[in-house]
């Protein structure tokens, strides 16, 4: 997986497949972690995780954005919010048509079509499950 592509087709047979079942544990996994603890950094820091991890599969994208969202509300972080608000609008079509900025974070301190290096367990995580059998 090239973890500097933009636009490039989901390694798990298109960008409108179904999410495998390790990467989807480990995303849920994120969303469990950032709803679990009290630390804001570390919640965002599973959100990123859960961004990163869902990228190519529209609705966990759109849904890692929505608890981006509803952080940055309870934040107060106003940049944060409109982020996150233009992310939601066009996430999810990103994802839908194969176009995503491989291993950005999701935060609005990135830009959003920024391909960003992806951290080594969660690239084995989505290597992984690029070559489960569906």
């Amino acid at each position: 997986m090239d973890s500097n592509a933009v636009g490039r087709q989901s390694n798990s047979g298109g960008p409108m497949s179904r999410m495998p079942a390790g990467v989807r544990s480990a995303f849920e996994a994120e969303l469990n972690r950032a709803r679990l603890t009290t630390d804001i950094d570390e919640m965002w820091h599973a959100l990123e995780r859960a961004h990163i991890l869902s990228q190519e599969w529209a609705w966990p994208h759109t849904r890692a954005h929505w608890q981006m969202l509803r952080l940055a509300i309870r934040s107060r972080d106003r940049r944060e919010v409109v982020g996150q608000v233009l992310r939601l609008a066009f996430g999810g079509i990103a994802s839908a048509t194969g176009r995503v900025p491989v291993g950005n974070t999701g935060r609005s301190d990135v830009g959003p079509l920024t391909p960003m290096p992806i951290p080594e367990d969660l690239m084995a995580i989505l290597s992984a499950g690029a070559t489960t059998p569906r």
